[in-house]
């Protein structure tokens, strides 16, 4: 009976990836338009963003880029968590473990398509600005962070942050788009990525932070209202 319950439920998750695909051709041709916008721009926008080294505006940059960085999420999202499973409101601590997990995958997603791109950093003028790929001049490059640009793994996790927040309130969803908005400004400020790399880290994350929504949180929150009520049995 088990056996049947899961199978009926992995079923229901896959008819609900196959209901989303259709819906995906609008996006990609959208996020394939905003990528090519981004990408006959970049060269006057990141112009117009770096920031001088030895400025106050490069510290706060660095600071926001920091803030970006998937543990700084993680520890705080799961600290939260933890109390809110603590003081019993497990629905919240299930939405705010969501949220980080979401960060955490499309950040993910993000820096394997970088390694595989190859994309030079903005900062690498050690060879013409382009992609490599993952081998280059006899030598493998992956994990090469001056070939690591395309897309932005920093600013998949914000925006993947900001789009599952969205979901669940639009106010920590407002809240949480200010953040991605600084790190991916940040990112630009400090020539580690071009503006098409940021565009085609959101293109990729909003719609991945809906499918695992749709796909992950239902266990999610199974999970914590499992735990919540072994908690409460002690």
């Amino acid at each position: 009976m088990a056996f049947i319950c899961r199978r009926n439920v992995y079923l229901r998750r896959v008819f609900v990836i196959g209901k989303i695909r259709p819906h995906a051709w609008p996006w990609l041709l959208v996020g394939m338009a905003a990528i090519a916008l981004a990408w006959l721009l970049e060269n006057r926008v990141d112009a117009a963003l770096v920031v001088s080294p030895k400025s106050d505006l490069h510290e706060f940059a660095w600071w926001c880029s920091k803030l970006g960085e998937g543990w700084v999420a993680a520890v705080w999202g799961i600290f939260f968590a933890v109390i809110l499973l603590l003081v019993n409101r497990p629905q919240l601590a299930a939405k705010i473990f969501f949220v980080v997990l979401t960060s955490e995958l499309t950040g993910l997603a993000a820096t394997i398509l970088r390694i595989v791109a190859g994309r030079t950093r903005p900062s690498n003028h050690a060879v013409p600005q382009g992609f490599y790929g993952v081998w280059h001049d006899g030598h493998w490059i992956i994990g090469n962070p001056a070939f690591s640009s395309f897309p932005s793994g920093h600013a998949a996790s914000a925006v993947g942050l900001t789009a599952a927040a969205w979901l669940f309130h639009r106010g920590w969803g407002a809240l949480a788009a200010v953040y991605a908005l600084a790190v991916m400004w940040s990112r630009i400020a400090l020539e580690w990525h071009h503006l098409s790399d940021v565009v085609a880290s959101t293109v990729l994350a909003i719609p991945l932070a809906l499918l695992l929504k749709k796909v992950l949180f239902p266990t999610v929150e199974f999970q914590f209202g499992n735990l919540n009520r072994a908690l409460r049995k002690k």
